[in-house]
């Protein structure tokens, strides 16, 4: 009986619990009941200290060390000083939060100016990888847009506004118009689950039936999720910031306000009537205008069509 009600108080001041919730834990769980006083014998008895008697620095910067290699490396100095603790090491915040600040001071870093730690995209190069993805926050109003960026350099190879983004004829027209503005069609042309893109996956099989890389033939089109789809997922938020915003309040004003539209098919057609053509081109403007670059891990500016052009065009002007 001893035994089993030390291993519990064990347990719990493991886990972090303090006495009064570990009295709690023994009482509502174990039905064990004991005083506070006497807990704390029990603690000093068992050789359980918070302050002192800690384990060896160079055990606990090992088990820290190989955390940070796996999943650990999004971990803080709590979040790690309490995974200790649960691995059986006896250790103090401080010591926890120096030894991250040795052993990963780039991700200290990140977490002290409050910012995520970004994925790396991994591509070969221009035309290595399509990205091709439907718009649809002016859907509800009648406007479909759809289109397809260049992974690697994030080169707009189409952006187009229609009626619909549904039709897998249409979105294969695109895709055709692109390869031959190209002179060529991708290696990989990635889209999400849809039968708007049957006719491009046929298509790109169709194109990369002779390949000998191992994305050739039925390998050469990768479904996903829309919104894990992140080149053009990004695109679509610099798309929103700079020029999608003022079609969808002025939209929603017309809606909600005005009264002018009820979402019929004649208002959309209406809407489609007026103002299609001056979005599209109003979104290829956005597209010539702005191109995103990354610089390094954690800084983004925007550089001028001309260079990420040039870096579609000729991929030994950027250094990769």
């Amino acid at each position: 009986m001893e035994d089993i009600r030390f291993t519990r108080i064990r347990e719990y001041f493991l886990l972090g619990l303090s006495n009064r919730e570990i009295l709690l834990a023994l009482s509502e769980f174990d039905g064990i009941i004991i005083s506070n006083r006497h807990l704390k014998r029990l603690i000093n008895r068992g050789g359980l200290f918070r302050r002192k008697n800690h384990d060896n620095i160079v055990d606990v910067a090992l088990f820290v060390n190989n955390e940070l290699e796996r999943s650990g490396n999004l971990h803080g100095y709590r979040w790690f000083r309490q995974k200790l603790r649960n691995s059986g090491f006896m250790i103090d915040k401080e010591t926890v939060r120096s030894l991250l600040l040795v052993l990963d001071p780039e991700g200290v870093a990140i977490r002290r100016r409050r910012r995520l730690r970004r994925r790396r995209y991994n591509g070969i190069g221009p035309n290595y990888v399509w990205h091709i993805d439907s718009y649809d926050k002016l859907k509800p109003f009648g406007i479909c847009i759809n289109g397809c960026i260049d992974g690697e350099t994030r080169y707009v190879l189409w952006v187009e506004a229609h009626t619909t983004s549904s039709d897998p004829r249409l979105i294969a027209g695109y895709f055709v118009t692109a390869v031959n503005s190209v002179g060529g069609c991708p290696r990989i042309v990635r889209g999400d689950l849809g039968t708007q893109n049957c006719a491009v996956r046929d298509m790109q099989f169709l194109l990369r039936r002779n390949g000998q890389d191992r994305h050739a033939a039925d390998r050469s089109f990768v479904y996903g999720k829309s919104t894990s789809n992140q080149r053009i997922e990004f695109w679509w938020g610099i798309l929103r910031k700079e020029c999608a915003d003022f079609w969808i309040d002025l939209f929603s004003h017309l809606r909600d306000n005005e009264g002018l539209f009820d979402g019929g098919d004649l208002d959309k057609a209406l809407i489609q009537f007026c103002f299609l053509n001056m979005i599209q081109v109003r979104y290829v403007i956005s597209a010539c205008v702005f191109a995103v670059e990354h610089t390094s891990h954690y800084s983004i500016t925007i550089t001028p069509w001309a260079i990420w052009k040039a870096i579609y065009d000729v991929p030994f002007t950027r250094n990769v």
